[in-house]
C-alpha cells in the first residue's frame, strides 16, 4: 500500500474525496492528511525494535562515528566483539573515565553522542553495532528514509497501523470523538509488535 492508496482509503473513512496526488500538492485537506502521516508514521517507528528497521555496523576503530540513519541501540548486547563477547555498556561519563584508566581484558563500551567508545581500543577490531535505524519510509529505488517524499513511498512496518493512526489523529484534529480509533490503534499497535517479533 502506497501513501496515496493508504491516505484515499482513510478519506473513504472520514468522508473526504479522493485524491489524486497527496504528495506535494496546494490541497489543504492533503497536506494535513501527509503531516498526519509523517507524524503517525514516526511514533509508529519509535514504538518498537522493527525487524526491517535493524541495522548492524562494523566498527572500525574507537570512537567509532555511528552511522546518519542511527536512531538508538538494540537492547541487550547491542556491542560484539569479533569474538562473540559482548561489550558491557557504561552509561556514565565518569564511570567511563575510571574503566579508560584501568588496564582490563574485559570489554566495555560507552556512548557519547554519536561516538561509540571502546575499551581496551584493541578489542574494536572485527566488532559490530546492532542498532535500529530512524529510516521507516521506504522510496524509489529501495531508499530508506525518516519522512515521505512521493506519492508512492510505502513504510517499512505494517502499513495498516500508519492508517489506523491516521484516522484517529484526523479525527482528533477535526474534533471528533477518536477515543475507540485510538484504542483500536493500540490494540493493533501491540499485536502487530508481537508478530514481528515471533510471539503470537
Amino acid at each position: 500500500m502506497t501513501l496515496l492508496t493508504l491516505i484515499n482509503d482513510v478519506a473513504d473513512i472520514v468522508s473526504l474525496d479522493r485524491f489524486d496526488s497527496v504528495y506535494g500538492t496546494t490541497d489543504p485537506n492533503a497536506q494535513t492528511m501527509v503531516a498526519l502521516a509523517e507524524e503517525a508514521g514516526a511514533e509508529i517507528a519509535r514504538r518498537a525494535d522493527w525487524k526491517r528497521m535493524l541495522k548492524t555496523h562494523a566498527v572500525s576503530a574507537s570512537p567509532e562515528i555511528l552511522p546518519a540513519d542511527y536512531q538508538r541501540l538494540v537492547p541487550g548486547g547491542a556491542v560484539r566483539a569479533a569474538d562473540g563477547r559482548f561489550f558491557r555498556p557504561i552509561t556514565n561519563g565518569a564511570q567511563w573515565a575510571v574503566i579508560v584508566g584501568v588496564a582490563s581484558a574485559e570489554p566495555y563500551c560507552h556512548l557519547s553522542g554519536r561516538e561509540m567508545l571502546v575499551s581496551p581500543a584493541a578489542s574494536s577490531a572485527g566488532a559490530t553495532i546492532d542498532y535500529l535505524s530512524r529510516n521507516w519510509v521506504l522510496g524509489d529505488p529501495y531508499e530508506e528514509r525518516d519522512t515521505f517524499r512521493a506519492d508512492d513511498d510505502t513504510t517499512l512496518f505494517p502499513e495498516r497501523l500508519l492508517k489506523k493512526g491516521l484516522i484517529w489523529r484526523w479525527k482528533r484534529q477535526k474534533g471528533l470523538a477518536f477515543e475507540d480509533n485510538l484504542a483500536e490503534f493500540e490494540a493493533d499497535l501491540l499485536q502487530e509488535i508481537n508478530a514481528d517479533r515471533g510471539i503470537s
